[in-house]
């Protein structure tokens, strides 16, 4: 293979390393996990007082379960469902332009 074509492999795989770097669903999947761990923490270790206040649920409890699940469902879309970006012939048929000369 030329160094051109090399080249051009090397360029995807950076690509795809940066695709999958900078998805949103790693963001914000991370950050829901994170919450809620802090949201759960703070349900199991409520007081009387605090589930008075919330006519007997514990709403933090609820809240950081399902804070919890919604980051796991995120990042487990994320490893099934992998970004991909497009490959240089797909760039070339939406900007219109012909194959390379």
């Amino acid at each position: 293979m030329s160094d051109y074509q090399h080249e051009v492999e090397e360029l995807e795989r950076e690509s795809a390393s940066a695709a999958r770097l900078f998805d949103v669903r790693r963001i914000i999947g991370g950050l829901f996990v994170v919450y809620g761990v802090i949201v759960t923490i703070a349900g199991i270790t409520a007081s009387d007082a605090d589930l008075k206040k919330a006519q007997d649920i514990n709403i933090n409890l609820w809240t950081g379960l399902g804070m919890l699940a919604l980051g796991l469902f995120f990042l487990i879309w994320m490893k099934l469902r992998p970004a991909v970006p497009p490959t240089v012939a797909e760039l070339q048929e939406e900007t219109g332009d012909g194959p390379a000369a």
